[in-house]
């Protein structure tokens, strides 16, 4: 009775705790907040731990902070690092939206990896419930990315969903609101930063971070070799001089950089295929493959995987926000939450 009684106070929340961004969804409202995934924390001298900021107002600390206060991106490759932080983050999301009224205990869904081990349920669980949460679902993303792309999951059907992250791209069969089989390759978006500075690394002896690997892979990706290739200016340091410096590249550089990545997707593909019973292998090769998340807006990847893999391939116009609004979906009727939830 007294739950039902908070409930009337507040607005309940989905979530998307991802690897770059962390997506709120109110219900009834729909997408309420949207921000980075780092948090500013700084350690005093007896190791206690104090958050500065959060968000966008953290993001431009990452790699520029003295040496008392870390930006911390607590999920990393798909799966929470720091849970303390994560935490934080979660408190000071919330506290946006409903304010600091103590009062106010959301109902929260948080969509998690399919394959998610009970100590870190437990830990997810923990974590909302600390942000002020009464009650919390988990979702497995690639159903609610699946929800999301308005896939009709309630069916006894199979339907291949492939999330691409920036942390990592999970890949996940759907059927009857369930995960029948999935797989998780590590890098996603990040991934082809880390591939990018390492070839640039390698090939000119050329050092630069993370913002600027992702600038050059937003500029010139793609998953294909571009037929006119532009170019671009990088800079970094030298690594022989230890001096700034900058150098042209092209968009046929920067795709040989991303082809490792592109085919570590594909191979992720064909393994879960090949671990499908017959049926739902059938139903894919019917219904094809759908692909979500911000990497499914590189240039030609669509194309390259169903070269890769000879299945169809298509990704949804509302890639980056698939599995918050089928989290959000969820949220919305409660037999179907509770249907999705592990």
């Amino acid at each position: 009775m007294f739950s039902a009684v908070l409930g009337l106070f507040s607005q309940d929340l989905a979530v998307d705790l991802g690897s770059s961004e962390t997506r709120l969804y109110q219900r009834g409202s729909g997408v309420v907040v949207s921000e980075p995934t780092v948090v500013a924390v700084q350690t005093d001298r007896r190791g206690r731990r104090r958050v500065l900021a959060v968000g966008s107002d953290a993001r431009p600390m990452l790699g520029r902070t003295p040496t008392d206060i870390l930006a911390v991106e607590p999920v990393r490759d798909g799966r929470i690092s720091d849970f303390e932080v994560a935490e934080a983050l979660l408190m000071h999301l919330v506290r946006r939206v409903h304010g600091r009224n103590g009062w106010v205990h959301p109902r929260m869904a948080i969509a998690i990896a399919h394959d998610a081990t009970d100590m870190e349920r437990r830990a997810i669980r923990e974590s909302c419930e600390a942000a002020g949460a009464r009650h919390v679902h988990l979702v497995p993303r690639p159903v609610a990315a699946a929800l999301g792309a308005g896939l009709p999951v309630r069916r006894a059907s199979g339907h291949m969903v492939v999330d691409i992250g920036a942390g990592a791209s999970e890949i996940g069969v759907v059927s009857l609101l369930g995960v029948v089989h999935g797989t998780i390759v590590p890098g996603g978006g990040n991934g082809m930063d880390r591939a990018l500075s390492a070839w640039l690394n390698e090939t000119h002896q050329l050092l630069v971070g993370a913002q600027s690997a992702s600038g050059l892979k937003h500029a010139l990706g793609s998953a294909l070799p571009p037929r006119r290739p532009d170019t671009a200016i990088v800079r970094g340091r030298c690594l022989r001089r230890g001096l700034p410096r900058a150098i042209e590249v092209d968009g046929h550089d920067v795709h040989q950089a991303l082809v490792p990545a592109i085919d570590a997707i594909a191979a992720g593909i064909r393994a879960v295929m090949e671990a499908c019973p017959p049926e739902l292998a059938g139903d894919i090769a019917d219904h094809g493959v759908v692909l979500t998340g911000g990497g499914a807006r590189l240039p030609e990847i669509a194309t390259a995987l169903r070269d890769r893999t000879g299945l169809p391939v298509v990704a949804v116009d509302n890639a980056e926000r698939a599995i918050i609004e089928g989290t959000g979906l969820a949220l919305e009727e409660l037999a179907l939450l509770e249907a999705v939830a592990c």
